[in-house]
């Protein structure tokens, strides 16, 4: 049974930092590639960062970009964003996602509120 656990939220200023934290289990988690998403209240949940199954590949929303790293550690079942310069705008539910085969997993979210 795939588990995604999502961890590392909170309440940060705006120019502050998070890292958050998704633990997998169910499946053989270096094998796939994990991605972030984001969804704040009233909008539609975007793609925040991709990482391949290696961790060789990266790829971030344009709203992200050299601010944000996506990282993993296999041997840990673990995906990692790293949030710096955190903006108002970043505000939102932070979920962990896998497609495995033709179905989709979804972590429950992690809060991040960024105000001051």
């Amino acid at each position: 049974q795939v588990q995604l656990v999502e961890s590392g939220g909170g309440l940060v200023q705006p120019g502050g930092s998070l890292r958050l934290s998704c633990v997998a289990s169910g499946f053989t988690f270096s094998r796939y590639g994990m991605f972030w998403y984001r969804q704040a209240p009233g909008k539609q949940r975007e793609m925040v960062a991709f990482i391949t199954n290696g961790g060789g590949s990266k790829n971030y929303a344009d709203s992200v970009k050299g601010r944000f790293t996506i990282s993993r550690d296999n041997a840990k079942n673990t995906v990692f964003l790293q949030m710096n310069s955190l903006k108002p705008e970043d505000a939102a539910e932070y979920y962990c996602y896998v497609q495995k085969g033709d179905r989709d997993y979804w972590g429950k979210g992690t809060l991040v509120t960024v105000s001051s």
